[in-house]
């Protein structure tokens, strides 16, 4: 029988606030070809459930939930969305995309939703969470949902002339020539880097304050990506 409703409400009261369904069948060539290099044969077109958090309330009901993990965010945000899968449509096949290997760009996948504009910082932005939102959970489901049509919304990037920040940049990675990766990583590993617990250049921009994740986040997943160029330095 036809899936034609979803309630994704218990999703959003932990603070995964973000969901759009996409058509597996509709997606760009190439990355309909990755997509199918990641399910077993005969699980063909079916649809990409995308999940994500906006603002500090998923922070909140990890540390409330006291998960003690590796990755508490990861952990957390599949076990709500498998359990909330599993009430909402069971009987129904899924399988998880991401965390995980499967090769589909998670940008592209906001690109595709409306959610992702660049920022020179190289986060993505939305008008009304700034730069404080993140992509969480991605499955691949045999539902039947209406499709989600993309987030009309003009990056508000293109509307800031004062870029502070360009200037908040330590590392002065950011210019004309663009997005200066190396700059970025160098001024990280340094032992007392401002930047190893925040990005700077994030916390300047003005878009979406209200929404700013809490410091422990922060300082959470600045300190675990730290990690991960501290150990292919």
């Amino acid at each position: 029988m036809p899936v034609s409703h979803s309630d994704f409400a218990p999703l959003a009261d932990v603070g995964l606030n973000l969901h759009a369904v996409l058509d597996g069948a509709a997606l760009p060539v190439d990355m309909a070809a990755a997509l199918r290099g990641c399910l077993p044969e005969g699980c063909g077109g079916g649809q990409i459930i995308l999940v994500g958090n906006a603002g500090p309330t998923l922070w909140r009901s990890v540390k409330a939930a006291g998960l003690v993990s590796d990755d508490p965010i990861d952990d957390f945000s599949v076990n709500a969305v498998v359990q909330w899968f599993a009430r909402q449509f069971p009987g129904r096949r899924h399988q998880l995309l991401y965390p995980g290997d499967c090769p589909l760009g998670l940008q592209a996948l906001g690109r595709l939703a409306g959610w992702h504009h660049a920022t020179p910082f190289m986060v993505g932005i939305l008008p009304q969470w700034g730069s404080w939102f993140g992509y969480r959970v991605v499955l691949w489901a045999d539902t039947d949902l209406p499709v989600t049509p993309p987030l009309q919304a003009e990056s508000p990037c293109r509307a800031c002339a004062a870029q502070p920040c360009v200037a908040a940049c330590p590392a002065q990675a950011m210019g004309a020539g663009g997005f200066a990766l190396e700059k970025c990583l160098a001024w990280r590993r340094q032992p007392d880097s401002p930047c190893r617990a925040r990005c700077l250049a994030r916390d300047a921009c003005p878009v979406g304050q209200a929404q700013r994740y809490d410091d422990d986040h922060m300082r959470h997943t600045y300190e675990q990506s730290l990690r991960m160029i501290m150990r292919h330095r």
